[in-house]
């Protein structure tokens, strides 16, 4: 078999649709739905008692669940606050990348909130990581991945109001494309508003900034759902969710902190001369500079760099 045709039959795998009753789950906690007639076979959450069966059936059917109030609103404070000192230099954790917003010129650009769009790789800095290892978002990432948890990838996002330019949205995309492991079930984001997020402000939504792609030829009739949440709410999706965000059309900030985690039991894929290589090559040239090497640097090795372990043994990862 060639390699392209092993490549198909595992995404095909990854696609292959579960046998299940078509019975819609409730997508937040604290909430039932109908009761079942029959019982399905789940394959992308474990059972325990911490999602409901509607919970798990809604996870199913739609690639996400959203948990009330699950993060205190005393953590998200802390956190904004060292998002404010690293924005200000007070502090420089090593590793992390700090983006802007293309609409800001670099004459504009000063230590202050209102420039930077984005960080990322956080996990250097203790304050900011600590979102990844709350016990509160792990006993939800287990239900998803298994007890061996890695922490894969991280960010805050402060999506600045727009300046009539579209440059605050974000294309609908699937996270799966930036990761060179597998399998994608054993994949989830946990995703935290730290503020009120509205239609107005840029809520997450089912090619403007560097590093953001988009969904190519997606139907723009196709039925989206529009995530209003509450501080300290947080979504937990699947990497092969088709999401996104709309633009900020309010003068405020729109913060959230987010991760990626994985199974520490996932492995490591050879992306060259698939859709994924183009981002692979930004990744790398990033991280060249950023870690000022200048070849020699994987996907992979990167990857691993950034990765930490939060829960259980590190096995592959």
């Amino acid at each position: 078999m060639s390699k392209a045709a092993g490549r198909l039959q595992v995404v095909l795998k990854h696609l292959q649709p579960s046998s299940w009753s078509s019975v819609r789950g409730s997508g937040t906690s604290g909430h039932t739905g109908p009761h079942l007639h029959q019982s399905p076979v789940l394959r992308y959450t474990s059972a325990n008692d911490l999602l409901s069966p509607d919970q798990r059936l809604f996870y199913e059917e739609n690639g996400f669940v959203l948990i009330k109030n699950l993060v205190s609103e005393e953590d998200v404070e802390r956190f904004r606050a060292e998002f404010e000192r690293i924005c200000r230099r007070e502090v420089t954790p090593p590793g992390l990348l700090m983006m802007r917003d293309v609409a800001i010129s670099p004459s504009e650009v000063v230590p202050d909130q209102k420039v930077v769009s984005k960080i990322q790789d956080f996990q250097e800095d203790p304050e900011l990581f600590r979102y990844c290892t709350l016990p509160e978002i792990l006993q939800y990432v287990e239900c998803f991945v298994g007890p061996d948890i890695m922490a894969m990838h991280t960010m805050l996002i402060n999506k600045p109001p727009d300046s009539g330019k579209m440059t605050s949205r974000h294309p609908l995309h699937q996270d799966l494309h930036y990761f060179p492991f597998r399998p994608a079930d054993q994949i989830v984001c946990s995703w935290t508003a730290m503020e009120r997020v509205t239609r107005q402000n840029g809520c997450l939504v089912g090619g403007v900034n560097k590093m953001y792609h988009g969904v190519r030829d997606f139907d723009p009739q196709h039925p989206r759902t529009h995530l209003e949440m509450e501080k300290g709410d947080t979504v937990f999706f699947h990497p092969l969710l088709i999401h996104g965000s709309g633009m900020n059309q309010t003068s405020g900030f729109r913060k959230a902190i987010s991760c990626h985690y994985a199974s520490a039991h996932c492995y490591y894929i050879d992306v060259k001369d698939t859709t994924q290589e183009n981002i692979e090559n930004e990744v790398k040239q990033t991280a060249m500079r950023k870690y000022g090497v200048s070849d020699g640097l994987s996907f992979q090795d990167i990857c691993a760099i950034r990765g930490r372990l939060v829960k259980g043994e590190r096995v592959s990862l």
